[in-house]
Order: C-alpha cells, then sequence, then structure tokens
C-alpha cells in the first residue's frame, strides 16, 4: 500500500493512509559479516548490529575533565580514540547505528540514591558527581556540562543516537533498551571506558536482556590495574559473549562481500 510512514525511524515504521494501516515493516535484508573472534568465530548480520560507545566523554578522558582533576592518569582512557577514529568510518558506512552512551546526571541529582554517589565521593567531601571542576569544564557527569561532552577529536554525526546514564549501567533508569528495540537490532558491538565498570555493566545487563554481545578489544579501556581488564575479557568470552578485536574488525568491513548465491 501506499501512505506514509509512521514510526521513530525507517526501520520500525509502520505504512498509514486515511482508512489504512500496515503493521508491515520495511524488509532489511541480511548482511552477514563474518569475523574472527573469542571463544569462537561469529557471524553478525549488519543489517542488525548497533555499535554501543560507552563514557568517551571529558570527565573520564580529557586532560581537563574530572579524573585528570583528582591526579588519575586518563592515558589508558584515551588509548581507545584513535581506534574508534578508524573504525567509525567503516561502521557508518556499513549503516551501524552509532550510539552514544555518557554519563550526564540530573543537575538536582534527584534520581541518584545514595549508593551511587557513595562510589565518587565515599567520604561526603563534595567532590563526586555534580560538583564544579576547578578547570571550569562543567560541573562532574553532569548532562549539558561540557565534563558529559564527547571527548575530541571523537564527534559526533547527524543520525548518531545519545543516551545519557546515571549507573554503571546504560540500561538502568534510561531509554536505552527503547532506543535499540526501535532500531530492531540483535547484536551489539561495544567500545569505550571503563572496560571493567560502566561497559561490562551494560554489556551484562545487554545479554540478559536477550541482545547478542561483542566486545571490541582494542577500543576498550580501564584505568584500573591491568588484572581487572584480563578479568573483563575472560568474563565475556565465558559467560556472556564474544571478543574481538578492532584489526580483525576492521579487516572484515573492507572485505569484499561474498556474492549471491549461484554467481561468482
Amino acid at each position: 500500500m501506499t501512505g506514509g510512514l509512521l514510526g521513530p525511524n525507517a526501520r520500525n515504521a509502520w505504512r498509514a493512509k486515511a482508512g489504512e494501516v500496515s503493521l508491515l515493516r520495511p524488509v532489511r535484508p541480511r548482511r552477514p559479516l563474518t569475523v574472527e573472534a573469542l571463544p569462537q568465530r561469529v557471524t553478525l548480520d549488519l543489517s542488525a548490529t548497533a555499535l554501543v560507545i560507552v563514557d568517551m566523554q571529558n570527565d573520564f578522558c580529557a586532560g581537563d575533565g574530572w579524573l585528570a582533576g583528582i591526579g588519575v592518569d586518563v592515558s589508558p582512557a584515551r588509548a581507545p580514540i584513535p581506534v574508534l577514529g578508524g573504525l567509525l568510518p567503516a561502521l557508518r558506512a556499513a549503516e551501524v547505528p552509532v550510539v552514544w552512551l555518557n554519563w550526564g546526571n540530573r543537575p538536582d541529582l534527584a534520581n541518584l540514591p545514595p549508593g551511587v554517589l557513595h562510589v565518587y565521593d565515599a567520604e561526603a567531601t563534595g567532590g563526586g558527581i555534580g560538583t564544579p571542576l576547578p578547570s571550569g569544564a562543567g560541573r562532574v557527569l553532569e548532562r549539558g556540562s561540557p565534563s558529559a561532552g564527547i571527548v575530541a577529536p571523537l564527534a559526533p554525526e547527524e543520525g548518531d543516537l545519545h543516551v545519557a546514564k546515571y549507573r554503571m549501567s546504560g540500561f538502568q533508569d534510561t531509554e536505552l533498551d527503547s532506543v535499540l528495540r526501535n532500531l530492531r537490532v540483535d547484536s551489539l558491538l561495544f567500545a569505550g571506558v571503563n572496560a571493567d565498570q560502566c561497559v561490562l555493566a551494560t554489556l551484562m545487563d545487554a545479554a540478559n536482556l536477550g541482545y547478542d554481545v561483542l566486545l571490541v578489544e582494542e577500543a576498550v579501556a580501564t584505568t584500573s590495574p591491568a588484572y581487572c581488564l584480563d578479568a573483563t575479557l575472560y568474563n565475556v568470552r565465558q559467560c556472556f559473549g564474544f571478543t574481538l578485536t578492532a584489526t580483525a574488525l576492521a579487516a572484515a568491513l573492507s572485505a569484499p562481500a561474498p556474492a549471491p548465491p549461484g554467481e561468482g
């Protein structure tokens, strides 16, 4: 039938006109991509895959951000920047949605329980979430503040999606699951920081919700000790999904598409 599209995006839309509605969503042909991974080689469908980039923001990764201001060496957290800079053009060219998932709290902190605040201000001295940064770069982890902005030189593009989070997991108290369901994706590629904290917590919730989860190794990092990353990689492979290297992913994306059956 003819008529207008009715939905949040072209992936999940009805077609409607006076007196008639079609609930048939647009057909998206499969686009299989086989990539070396652990514990097994994986074939995923690019048409049902999204990239979730966790906390690549100024407070965690910039020299004038919050972590740097309290004496944390943020150079490990910056390691994914060039890796993502190389992967994003290829993923966007493959029409893989990009979701930027950043801490971005309410200015009044009204939805944050004491347990979350304690993580960042264990002695209640007032140096945690929502406090002004000495550098003048905003308030710690506050939505709309420069501290919650994506770290340069990474930059979103038109069509990228943005979700603010308020916990280690990006699924708790947020619209992330609704956004991903409306994209009609099954498989999630994970990147960002800290691999053993917010990335892992979000990945675990994604797996528990039924998504396929794949951690892109060089595109994640942590300021924690090295054994924390080792344990994260082990647990992702053992319990939740797969790990793959950015190199393997880039190589698979750049490989010629296989010929349809009966051709070649």
